[in-house]
């Protein structure tokens, strides 16, 4: 180890993270007498596991009870009082959140940091023997567990395991065992035992949560199942004291530490005692156990099955033939012939445990030579995948790189597969050995949104908290690496820049930013609101222009607003669209400022349509005709006071007549009040407006004949000559499906409009006797067309007149 350490857990506070993970130290006062106790603060180091320093910050908050790692590897620093502080690797304080007020209220006593399906949890013991759970750190919910009835005292003991994929706790308290789980149920469980004990003393659960431990004060070890309904064995260790730790190692073994003492204990019985000089603590993990002492860093496992059968003395295993054909082969002996004519049959088996093996082993050099054994056994295979052999090779690079002490993550292969290859790079990135994460990512040829370009951008937001550094070295040093990286946001970037206080710096990383998109928000975060238009503009999105001149307008006094947008056209002009949408008010005093009375008119005119009151709407109408008399606009002008005298009008006769008439056009009106037979209001109007003749004519006749009042219509067209002629009247007459009435209008149409008229009402023969005096070919052939097959006798006249017609040419 590259410490200095003595590592005591009487006397520190530790955490050590598992797969390969650092390790916290903090001085533990607790157990020290308050005469006796140091006055200066506490420090809390963070090593690697190698024991490099990482990171060291002095404690300033309250009374520390337990530290652990969560399994993103933050620290957490639980106080007696509930409140539990998260750390970085590097001990920057990222949050912290309460157990609860029952936990402030009443203080904690114990505490245990357990991993769920949900993620980390913590459970917290209070002094009132109750116990408060958050299954996720993330997604703190606290949830209070059953008490036991009728415990006076501490539990002797208690752990945390899962159970249906959600957390249990198994508690003791003397003799007995209760599970407790979260919905309010607190059950008696009895562990099968040959002896039973008067108190439980301690409790393991297995890394795996599918076993269990219990040391007892008859200084029996029992092992069995976590459901507690299977016993492996019991093993009475003579040893009268409490284990300061008893942990699993792997899931094949329980370890026991008194003092200076290790006791492993396998589920047959079988034991073996360790010796240890100096004080050292105990991590379980996957596959094996992490002894962590002063001056090494040990690493306790079950021999595997591949090693145990390639390297047992006198082992007949083909791995371990194979392996021995090697060696031979190596010294240019026979027998390498003879070793593989042996496992002939069995030859792609031995490939098989080699390659295994070789995962297993720490040294490169045995790594190695098993490789090449399986080398040496896959040339005799016609029909060999290279794909195991090549991974294996691939997956120990990248753990002997990780491996090394400057890296200091000591990992075995069992532990990459459960950790995973793309956690292990993310671990990497938070250590921020950038540089080796980027090699692996090449060398495992992984994609760079993925792999080189997302660690480049990490590499990036630390950069930038560099501020020794001056921001142009920084801004060039990180163009320079990620200008031909696909997948990286400059914004990002930028945005850390600018939280960390370098402004200068986040607005020369942003140039770099393509999208625009994620450019402007964070421009106008930096309160750079003009150049966040400037960009919004230029690129040609309508929405992020809006977003910007939105966030101007609720940031700027209005004089300043519109100064700013005034010399950017396009932005001007999308604002005023925007206003003419949401917010007319603010039109109108801008067109106000600029003196455009046209605007100003058109608006009003606008406005005065959304008004319910007569009076409002023309005193509207009243401020856009002052609007487009200011600017000249003479016929805009008459228009308005002809809309003012037309609503006066209507509103007379709404008076008058207690009828609707607003918001209807000239001709509108007059067409109502022919409907409703006021003629002489109907002809005042036409009088008033100054109707043409011949458009009120029209006007009258539709709705005379709309109303059904025929002699109406007959009366007026005998009032004097009709300027429209009376074709209109056949028209109306057709139109309302009245052709009687239609017939006494025929005589006075016009002679070249008469064929038409009388096919109109049907009368055909008429028509086709008109159309013969007349000596028209064409107007015979329409009326022909309008015969059907029925008609065969008009048919045969027409024929007959069109053949005279014919003989007079």
């Amino acid at each position: 180890m590259g410490w200095n350490v003595e590592v005591d857990p009487e006397k520190f506070l530790i955490a050590v993270a598992p797969y390969g993970g650092p390790i916290a130290l903090m001085r533990n006062d607790r157990n020290v007498p308050k005469a006796q106790r140091v006055a200066t603060k506490p420090f809390i180091n963070i090593y690697t596991s190698a024991g490099r320093d990482i990171a060291h910050f002095k404690w300033e908050s309250g009374s520390v009870i337990h530290l652990a790692w969560s399994c993103k590897e933050d620290l957490l620093c639980i106080q007696d009082d509930g409140v539990v502080l998260v750390y970085d690797i590097f001990g920057n304080i990222k949050r912290h959140f309460s157990m609860g007020q029952d936990a402030k209220d009443l203080h904690v006593i114990e505490c245990q940091v357990f991993n769920s399906y949900q993620g980390t949890g913590i459970a917290v013991l209070t002094t009132t023997y109750r116990l408060f759970v958050v299954n996720n750190i993330d997604d703190v919910r606290i949830r209070r567990l059953q008490a036991i009835p009728g415990m006076e005292d501490a539990p002797s003991c208690w752990a945390m395991l899962n159970r249906d994929q959600s957390p249990h706790a198994l508690m003791a308290s003397q003799a007995e065992l209760f599970l407790l789980d979260q919905t309010g149920k607190c059950d008696p469980v009895t562990p099968k035992m040959t002896s039973p004990a008067s108190r439980f003393l301690a409790i393991s659960v297995s890394f795996n949560n599918k076993y269990l431990a219990l040391f007892t004060d008859n200084q029996l070890l029992w092992i069995g199942s976590s459901d507690l309904q299977s016993v492996y064995c019991e093993l009475d260790t003579k040893c009268t004291m409490v284990p300061k730790q008893l942990v699993w190692c792997g899931t094949g073994a329980v370890v026991g530490y008194w003092e200076n003492i290790l006791l492993l204990a396998g589920p047959k019985k079988d034991w073996i005692k360790y010796t240890n000089e100096t004080p050292v603590y105990l991590l379980p993990e996957a596959d094996g156990l992490r002894i962590i002492g002063q001056y090494s860093h040990e690493f306790l496992q079950r021999v595997p099955k591949a090693i145990e059968d390639i390297l047992k003395i006198g082992s007949m295993a083909s791995g371990a033939l194979l392996y021995e054909a090697i060696k031979e082969f190596q010294k240019g002996s026979q027998r390498a012939d003879e070793y593989i004519r042996l496992i002939r049959e069995t030859l792609d088996e031995a490939v098989a445990q080699c390659i295994e093996a070789a995962g297993h082993e720490w040294e490169p050099s045995k790594q190695k030579m098993l490789l090449r054994a399986a080398t040496f056994g896959k040339c005799f295979l016609t029909d060999y995948s290279p794909d195991a052999f090549v991974n294996m090779c691939q997956m120990l690079r990248v753990l002997n790189a990780v491996r090394d002490y400057n890296i200091g993550i000591p990992l075995t292969y069992t532990q990459l597969e459960k950790l995973t290859l793309p956690v292990l790079i993310d671990r990497l990135v938070l250590r921020r050995h950038y540089c080796l994460a980027i090699r692996i990512c090449n060398y495992l040829k992984l994609p760079e949104a993925e792999g080189s370009s997302r660690i480049l951008a990490h590499w990036a937001c630390y950069k930038v908290q560099q501020k020794h550094v001056p921001d142009e070295e920084v801004a060039h040093a990180i163009a320079s690496k990620l200008d031909d990286m696909s997948g990286v946001s400059y914004a990002d970037i930028a945005n850390g820049a600018f939280e960390g206080g370098r402004v200068k710096l986040a607005l020369k990383l942003l140039d770099h930013e393509p999208k625009a998109a994620e450019q402007v928000p964070l421009l106008m975060k930096m309160k750079k609101d003009e150049l966040a238009l400037l960009k919004a503009i230029e690129s040609g999105d309508t929405d992020l222009v809006y977003t910007v001149l939105r966030n101007l307008r609720e940031n700027m006094p209005s004089g300043d607003f519109l100064m700013c947008i005034r010399t950017k056209p396009i932005a001007y002009n999308l604002f005023i669209q925007d206003c003419r949408q949401q917010n007319r008010k603010m039109l109108q005093d801008l067109y106000c400022q600029e003196d455009s009375f046209l605007e100003q008119a058109n608006l009003r005119v606008v406005d005065s349509y959304d008004e319910d009151s007569l009076e409002t709407r023309l005193s509207c109408l009243l401020s856009a005709h002052e609007g487009y008399s200011k600017a000249k606009c003479d016929w805009a002008t008459k228009q308005t006071e002809e809309q003012m005298r037309l609503l006066r009008f209507q509103r007379q006769l709404e008076d008058e007549l207690k009828d609707q008439y607003l918001d209807l056009s000239v001709h509108q009106t007059i067409y109502r009040l022919v409907l409703q037979n006021k003629h002489r209001h109907a002809e005042n109007m036409r009088r008033e407006f100054k109707v043409p003749e011949r458009r009120y004519w029209w006007l009258k006749i539709s709705a005379l004949a709309q109303a059904g009042d025929w002699l109406e219509l007959e009366k007026f067209s005998k009032s004097k000559k009709s300027p429209i002629g009376y074709e209109p009247f056949v028209e109306v007459c057709i139109q309302n499906k009245n052709r009687f009435e239609a017939q006494k209008y025929l005589s006075r149409v016009l002679p070249d409009n008469k064929v038409t008229c009388y096919i109109k009402t049907g009368q055909l023969e008429q028509a086709a006797e008109i159309a013969f005096e007349r000596k028209n070919d064409e107007e015979l052939s329409t009326v022909l067309a309008k015969c059907g097959t029925t008609n065969r006798g008009l048919t045969e006249k027409i024929h007959t007149m069109k053949v005279q017609l014919s003989s007079h040419r």
